[in-house]
């Protein structure tokens, strides 16, 4: 009987606090999660912080001239904020296309909102999260509103906005909203008030910009810093990029619960319909066969079919050979341009690039260019510098966690020419570019700072450094080793006045005999240095 009502007691004390946890549980928005784990989008530190607003905002100014068809001119602008040391104003502006008024406090004060989540199709940004987030991190650091001002066209009103971005409800909170006037034609500034630190060097706003300016050599970006200096990277090239087309996701890439959603949203009448429609490189013949495989006829409406119908279509779907994923979605910075971008910021004595043939990886197509700057002022006596690259933004964090960085170092570097210790980056007056651009890159983090260890794309970075790395040991084997067999030749030509002397006392012969004999022998055990220097 005891055991009974203790069991009873026990039974309503975990009810009552069933019902007393039920009550603290709520929905939690996006923004207010990463405002509370903000260092996963990169905001770790004041210096790191001022970094990825600066980036969040460029890359998406690139990204709008780039969808206007336009040379990017972008303004780049730090200064301090006067007795408070630790506070910076950034701004930053833009000659794109602008944004429409409506459109400016979701794009701005909501994250996750934008056009290109889920869109195949190489570009910059993709989550809808990047400026969004800066604006978060500037109201949480300072309390200070986000300053936008916007115009789409000559002649239209430009707009100035300030707003706050509710991190409850994950909705833009509008202050002020006004017309201006501004004598700009079209584009974007934000103004962004921000507790940061800035500093030079590695891992810098300065480094950040002036790597950007490479992968973009059609770019001009005017920086002034918060000392007030000002530096203009200017355009190596008026040739736009290749504006990258919107493709329909490949079949070999689609997941299972994927796959089921698209069925339930088609408008495809029929099975057949469906494939063809909805995904790239899919023919009629393609699709029949898949059904046919699958065990269907190719009528069956999509939405109607279940989990099972699925499964069996996803195991189908392997089966049949289908033509890798078109590539105009891709747009590479090409050999000429990359070498264009390098000259203008590294100063070396050779430069060479390759832009490796489309690959795919989960049905994702990608490519991987690669290029390097060898010689000239660039020290010798140090490890090779290596500029990450995904979709031509500069990765400047977690070098060692990236791919990229793994492949360059796994890379037998003392077949191409260099000095280089074992799993170590080789030692060479060399800088080394590698850029990894695909629809969909995959980013072992939110913050886009480090590239998956995928073995697709591995084998494509190896390959590419291999290229390059031939091109690289040719110039190194006919000019520097030239070069350095030349300067060993005139050192021991330079003694042997001196030599001659000695042996034509110790052996009575005539010092001009010795003198043009030691000549002789010495032009005889360098034939090819002698080739190479009257080439």
């Amino acid at each position: 009987m005891v055991q009974k009502k203790l069991t009873e007691v026990s039974s309503q004390k975990v009810t009552h606090k069933a019902e007393e946890l039920a009550k603290h549980q709520r929905e939690i928005s996006v923004s207010e999660f990463f405002t509370r784990n903000r260092h996963l989008l990169g905001f770790d530190n004041p210096r790191k912080a001022l970094l990825m607003v600066v980036k969040e905002a460029v890359d998406n100014s690139f990204d709008a001239c780039q969808e206007m068809q336009v040379l990017p001119q972008i303004i780049v602008e730090i200064k301090s904020v006067d007795g408070k040391e630790d506070q910076l104003i950034v701004a930053i502006e833009d000659n794109g296309p602008g944004i429409v008024r409506e459109q400016v406090p979701r794009i701005f004060g909501k994250l996750l909102y934008g056009s290109k989540f889920g869109r195949l199709k190489q570009g910059m940004g993709a989550q809808g999260i990047g400026i969004s987030a800066a604006v978060m991190y500037a109201q949480l650091t300072t309390g200070k509103p986000a300053k936008i001002t916007t115009i789409i066209g000559k002649g239209k009103p430009a707009h100035y906005l300030e707003l706050h971005l509710d991190t409850q409800r994950n909705e833009p909170e509008i202050v002020k909203d006004e017309i201006v006037k501004w004598n700009k034609e079209h584009g974007t500034r934000i103004e962004l008030q921000i507790e940061g630190k800035y500093l030079k060097g590695k891992q810098s706003v300065d480094e950040y910009l002036k790597l950007i300016s490479i992968s973009n050599p059609h770019s001009e970006i005017i920086y002034t810093n918060p000392l007030g200096e000002k530096v203009v990277f200017a355009r190596g090239t008026k040739q736009l990029p290749v504006e990258p087309k919107e493709i329909k996701p490949h079949p070999y890439g689609v997941e299972l619960g994927i796959l089921l959603k698209m069925m339930k949203a088609t408008s495809a009448r029929n099975l057949n319909s469906f494939l063809t429609n909805d995904f790239s490189r899919v023919s009629s013949s393609i699709a029949a066969e898949i059904s046919k495989l699958a065990g269907f006829s190719g009528d069956e409406k999509p939405s109607e079919l279940s989990l099972q119908d699925a499964e069996k279509l996803f195991q189908a779907i392997p089966k049949v050979k289908i033509m890798a994923p078109p590539t105009n979605c891709l747009s590479p910075i090409g050999e000429e341009q990359l070498i264009e971008g390098l000259k203008k910021e590294v100063q070396a004595e050779f430069y060479a690039a390759v832009t490796r043939k489309p690959s795919v990886y989960r049905g994702f197509p990608f490519f991987v260019e690669c290029a390097v700057a060898y010689g000239g002022d660039l020290p010798g006596d140090e490890l090779i510098s290596v500029y990450r690259y995904a979709n031509k933004v500069p990765l400047l964090y977690q070098q060692s966690a990236c791919s990229i960085y793994k492949s360059v170092a796994e890379t037998m570097w003392r077949n191409y020419g260099l000095s280089q210790s074992k799993g170590a980056l080789p030692v060479a007056p060399l800088v080394l570019v590698v850029h990894v651009a695909s629809v969909w890159v995959p980013f072992t983090s939110e913050s886009k700072e480090a590239v998956a260890h995928y073995p697709e794309i591995i084998k494509e970075v190896k390959l590419a450094l291999q290229d390059t790395g031939r091109k690289l040991n040719n110039y190194i084997r006919k000019t520097v080793k030239a070069r350095e067999a030349a300067e060993r030749f005139n050192l021991f030509e330079k003694y042997i006045p001196e030599l001659a002397s000695s042996l034509a006392i110790l052996s009575g012969e005539k010092k001009e005999k010795i003198n043009d004999n030691l000549l002789k022998i010495l032009k005889k055990q360098t034939p090819v240095l002698l080739e190479n220097l009257n080439a």
